[in-house]
């Protein structure tokens, strides 16, 4: 395999959800911790045949707490977060600014102002989150359109990106002119992601954005694709405790911390030579953090090899 072959190799739509519910990528091939991971290609983010649509609306505002949607809108909550990256996947690009809309539980989009539109931008780690409502049908011609976001991504001196994220199971994938597609420029597969209910009953979902860019190297150049992951953290969402298990798969120096949405780094939880083997940390936070999602990245050697998004929910008693 060619070095740039190598270089764009890595986990695509690694568990910010999924593996934060518990639930194993299809990454591992093997009980074994100390075989390889195997990663999927590293595939640039594509535009969507339908392009920007009718119903974007410019100069949305910035989401207030990472929230698209008001507390009382109709519908099914969805929380969507994920990463930017590079084209090579081997650096994160932050302040990429997010432009977001879609249609309500109804199928129906707000024309005349800026219900559930809004921009973010991604923090100092890369990472983005927003919390919203699953989007309705509505006709297109004598078809619905399956259930779909759209996003216009730019990152910092570089091209917008216009496009469309689906969800997995939606009947009406197969039957749209745009979703459908699975080829070519306008190829829809990597933007059709699962979505997990969590332990509150609201989706969750990941994607990570491959996009044209520069930012803050990775260097997964370096990868050999046996370094460690996080298996789970439980209990998620956690109030005063969180178990983290993980796996290394190679003798290093180990490094896990926790980051807030602003990229700050809060604790650091481990940061030892460690040899290959499976272990489990448990993370007490102080009282005083607050509320609210968190990511915990594990770094083998200084690299970060893997994440997951935890959210934490100390209840008040008065």
């Amino acid at each position: 395999m060619s070095t740039e072959n190598s270089r764009r190799q890595f986990l695509k739509n690694t568990s910010l959800g999924v593996l934060g519910l518990g639930i194993l990528p299809e990454i591992i091939k093997a009980n074994n911790p100390s075989k390889k991971m195997e990663f999927t290609a590293c595939n640039e983010t594509t535009i969507d045949y339908f392009g920007q649509g009718p119903f974007y609306t410019p100069n949305a505002p910035g989401l207030l707490n990472n929230e698209l949607s008001q507390s009382n809108e109709p519908g099914t909550k969805l929380i969507l977060s994920g990463r930017v990256l590079n084209i090579n996947c081997d650096e994160f690009i932050p302040n990429t600014e997010i432009d977001i809309w879609h249609a309500n539980d109804a199928g129906s989009y707000d024309n005349t102002g800026f219900n559930l539109r809004g921009k973010t931008l991604t923090n100092t780690q890369g990472f983005y989150l927003f919390e919203t409502v699953k989007p309705g049908l509505y006709l297109n011609g004598l078809s619905y359109r399956p259930s779909h976001i759209h996003f216009k991504i730019t990152p910092p001196g570089f091209p917008t990106l216009t496009t469309q994220l689906y969800f997995q199971g939606d009947p009406n994938i197969t039957n749209d002119n745009a979703a459908s597609i699975t080829s070519g420029i306008y190829d829809a597969s990597d933007r059709i992601i699962p979505l997990t209910a969590n332990s509150q009953g609201h989706l969750e979902g990941t994607w990570d954005i491959v996009i044209d860019g520069s930012g803050t190297a990775l260097g997964l150049h370096d990868i050999h694709l046996d370094k460690g992951i996080i298996y789970q953290a439980s209990p998620n969402p956690f109030s005063n405790t969180l178990t983290i298990q993980y796996g290394i798969f190679l003798e290093a120096k180990v490094g896990i911390s926790v980051y807030d949405l602003q990229g700050r780094e809060v604790a650091i939880l481990e940061e030892e030579t460690k040899v290959p083997e499976k272990y489990e940390l448990v993370w007490n936070p102080e009282n005083e953090l607050p509320n609210g999602h968190y990511f915990i990245a594990l770094k083998i050697n200084a690299l970060q090899v893997h994440y997951i998004k935890v959210l934490r929910n100390k209840q008040s008693y008065y």
